[in-house]
């Protein structure tokens, strides 16, 4: 090898940051990057390699070793959200209503940069390197299901995957040994009332009232039913009832999501909702629909793959700057990849104070310290190498 991966991946970098701007300026929601789809082609067939349809809207990619061995997959997620951008850069989106407020603009640049680094030095790999490019994370069901089926894990021997972190500082990763991201369920009820005029309460069965209960009593579910040793978050982001403040409605609609490591967990406070609705409904003379939908499952990381991938991330940027996470509420469907194949989920640092560089994400002003694209491309190509040669 005439350089280092260090020197590879610095001389990449201005090509990363490139292609970063490229798809944030132009991001496509879940199930509709046909554009991202095509420059992420016509940039893999440049490098003479010979990239394939998947998933719809996503593409998979091999660089062959000169030598025989594993296969690591490297995954990537492609969407944008449907949010309208409001950073004050040259690079801000030009579709209305459509923004990378997530970081995926930033790991499909880091997949392209990471393909140019392994596809300079194919012929001392000792293994397979495969490069997917995943859509619709951000839509459920996600897009891994449909990538798997598609033969994104067959006979792979490890995935790996990252996020770009606002939380995390520039010059920092974080990841866990174990559970790391929580499965995102949601939830709706609607309550059925009979309506009247506001000023004769005593003729309806107000839905609103009956909603209101119901509110209170489901924020009290993971003090009462879940034990301090699990984690568990239940939150409610709708209620909807009527239109005119004299008249009471008919229906009522609350929307809400649950957050769980363990089925159990999960199956304890969807029956403790049914429960409550039950009990309310049924005193005030209301009825209610329950409407659950299960989420994808936990991000559990496989504990000898994020030891390979802690090692390389203190090689790239030192040992204090490997932060061992605790897990998050938040979701992610590379839980599916880590249900075939041993896997590591990881986050690298974007944050970055002095720059303004603050917003969370999904927030229309999030943006990113770019300086860690070039660290998540060093690190995700350490970490490979070192699961080829494990």
């Amino acid at each position: 090898m005439n350089k280092s991966i260090h020197e590879l991946v610095i001389d990449g970098s201005d090509y990363v940051v490139k292609l970063r701007r490229h798809f944030r300026a132009f991001p496509e929601l879940g199930g509709e990057e046909y554009e991202t789809q095509k420059k992420i082609i016509a940039e893999l067939t440049a490098m003479g390699l010979q990239p394939r349809l998947a998933a719809g809207t996503g593409v998979i990619a091999e660089i062959k070793g000169g030598q025989q061995g594993k296969t690591v997959a490297i995954r990537a997620d492609i969407d944008a959200l449907p949010i309208q951008d409001e950073i004050e850069q040259p690079y801000h989106s030009q579709h209305v209503g459509r923004c990378h407020a997530c970081g995926h603009d930033g790991h499909t640049a880091m997949l392209l940069g990471i393909a140019k680094v392994f596809n300079t030095i194919k012929e001392e790999l000792p293994g397979t390197i495969r490069l997917l490019f995943q859509p619709s994370e951000e839509k459920f069901p996600g897009g891994a299901l449909a990538m798997i089926a598609d033969g994104a894990v067959e006979g792979v021997d490890a995935v790996i995957g990252a996020h770009l972190w606002q939380p995390l500082a520039i010059g920092t990763m974080g990841l866990t040994y174990g559970p790391m991201m929580a499965s995102p369920d949601e939830f709706t009820i609607t309550i059925k009332g009979s309506g009247g005029h506001g000023s004769m309460p005593h003729q309806t069965i107000d839905p609103l009232y009956v909603g209101a209960q119901i509110v209170l009593a489901l924020k009290t579910i993971t003090g009462n039913n879940v034990s301090t040793n699990e984690l568990a978050v239940l939150s409610l982001g709708v209620f909807k009832s009527g239109d005119a403040f004299n008249i009471i409605p008919d229906s009522a609609t609350l929307k809400g999501t649950v957050r769980t490591f363990s089925q159990n967990t999960r199956e304890t406070i969807f029956a403790a909702i049914d429960r409550i609705c039950s009990g309310i409904c049924a005193a005030a003379g209301a009825t209610y629909n329950l409407d659950s939908c299960y989420g994808f499952p936990p991000v559990v990381n496989n504990p000898e793959v994020a030891k390979v991938v802690a090692q390389a991330g203190e090689t790239v940027l030192g040992k204090v700057a490997v932060i061992e996470m605790k897990p998050a509420m938040v979701g992610e469907d590379f839980s599916y990849y880590q249900q075939q194949v041993p896997s590591c989920f990881m986050c690298i640092g974007v944050g970055n104070k002095d720059k303004g560089i603050v917003y969370p994400h999904h927030h229309p002003k999030f943006d990113m310290d770019e300086r860690a694209l070039s660290n998540g491309v060093e690190i995700m190509v350490v970490s490979a190498l070192n699961l080829l040669k494990a």
